[in-house]
């Protein structure tokens, strides 16, 4: 990924903005060599040492084709998981400058994720429950009450869970960008955070991100 050194995220910002849009897409290739992409939910367990890998974990249907290339030998794959941000059109129309001189053009801001490693089949019941388990803990936590896997009957999940296959991610690599007008003025990207508040819509945290203003900026500053 092209990588504009004040574009660039560091580790520990790659792994809040994973958490922030764990829909990935999850880019390998089959067997003859042609590129394949699904798209799925995965979360992230952190490294628990500087001697250990982050990894990536989710599921996939036990029919994917994806799952029949890795039970037939190709297991322990390379794999690129790509985490998309918020991202935004910016209007030119925005810049104190187009007032000024003209001299502006439209651009694309945005932030993603590239998590680059070795990809590998799970095909064991507890692994997958449990996996269910921290999914549906973590899409369900903020409701004001959530479900829960042990709200459905133990051999109807018992029986989803057979239709699945888990997948694993060994993290080698991790690349982050946020394109957000950094090399802008503070004046321009002030400006750029008005407009996806006022005309977009954008919440405060999507408009600071994207607005590449300090996070403690506000409309009142």
């Amino acid at each position: 990924m092209y990588q504009p050194p004040q574009f660039r995220l560091g580790r520990a910002e790659c792994h809040r903005a994973i958490e922030a849009a764990p829909f990935a897409t999850l880019v390998t290739r089959e067997a003859s060599g042609a590129p394949d992409a699904d798209h799925l939910p995965l979360l992230l367990t952190p490294a628990a040492d500087e001697c250990s890998p982050d990894r990536l974990r989710g599921h996939i249907a036990r029919a994917n084709p994806l799952a029949h290339r890795l039970e037939g030998g190709m297991d322990d794959v390379e794999a690129l998981a790509i985490f998309h941000g918020p991202q935004a059109y910016i209007t030119p129309s925005w810049y104190p400058a187009k007032q000024a001189h003209g001299k502006v053009v439209p651009t694309w801001n945005y932030q993603v994720v590239h998590v680059h490693g070795r990809l590998r089949l799970i095909d064991d019941p507890y692994w997958l429950h449990e996996m269910v388990v921290a999914l549906t803990e973590r899409f369900e936590g903020e409701r004001e009450s959530p479900w829960r896997v042990s709200d459905a009957p133990d051999d109807y999940i018992a029986a989803m869970c057979r239709a699945i296959v888990g997948v694993e991610i060994t993290v080698e690599r991790l690349e982050g960008k946020r394109k957000a007008s950094q090399h802008k003025s503070l004046e321009e990207r002030r400006a750029i955070y008005q407009g996806l508040r006022d005309e977009y819509g954008h919440d405060e945290q999507d408009a600071t991100c994207l607005g590449g203003i300090p996070t403690s900026y506000s409309a009142g500053d």
